[in-house]
């Protein structure tokens, strides 16, 4: 092979090298640079009180506030300036999904409930099923023991104590370990 042959080849390799590291370092949104194909992880956010459509029907003029507390649970906000209302504000914010919010309020006169107003709410089933990944996981490994396996975690394997006399070493020991740091050269 010829020296300008080589030389050849290698300028060709450094041009291409060259331009697969421009187009890492580019700054377009080019979803066939490499950087933009490593994401983070980031964990799903959920907030507040979950409230659902199931929930809400239950719900009725006339319901003493621990009876809407059983229901609805405990409101994430009661204010000492709105005491007869309570709001019910529940937040999702997952990984390549849009943030989802929803508020629900409770308006009551004394101890009894007298109107609710609020977004309308997901079902149980509903929002289950926005809460799956949809990420394919691998097969589920047996969760059982086969008879071989039960029969040798039968078998004892707790030495007898003239046994154990017996395996005893003799005389004194002594244990040598590796030095922690390496030796100056």
């Amino acid at each position: 092979m010829s020296a300008n042959h080589h030389h050849r080849v290698q300028t060709a390799f450094i041009v291409l090298a060259c331009t697969i590291l421009a187009s890492c370092g580019s700054t377009g949104g080019s979803s066939i640079n490499p950087v933009n194909w490593i994401t983070p992880y980031k964990v799903d956010v959920i907030q507040g009180n979950f409230i659902s459509k199931e929930q809400v029907e239950q719900l009725r003029p006339g319901l003493s506030r621990d009876q809407v507390k059983a229901v609805l649970g405990t409101p994430l906000m009661a204010s000492l300036f709105h005491a007869d209302r309570w709001d019910y504000v529940f937040s999702l914010k997952r990984q390549g999904v849009a943030p989802q919010s929803f508020k629900y309020t409770v308006f009551f006169k004394g101890d009894q409930l007298t109107r609710f107003e609020g977004d309308p709410m997901p079902s149980e089933a509903e929002f289950i099923s926005k809460l799956d990944s949809k990420r394919k996981l691998g097969a589920v490994p047996v969760l059982q023991a086969t008879e071989e396996q039960l029969k040798a975690a039968e078998k004892p394997s707790v030495a007898k104590p003239a046994d154990a006399a017996a395996n005893l070493p003799t005389g004194p020991q002594t244990t040598v370990y590796p030095p922690l740091e390496s030796p100056k050269q």
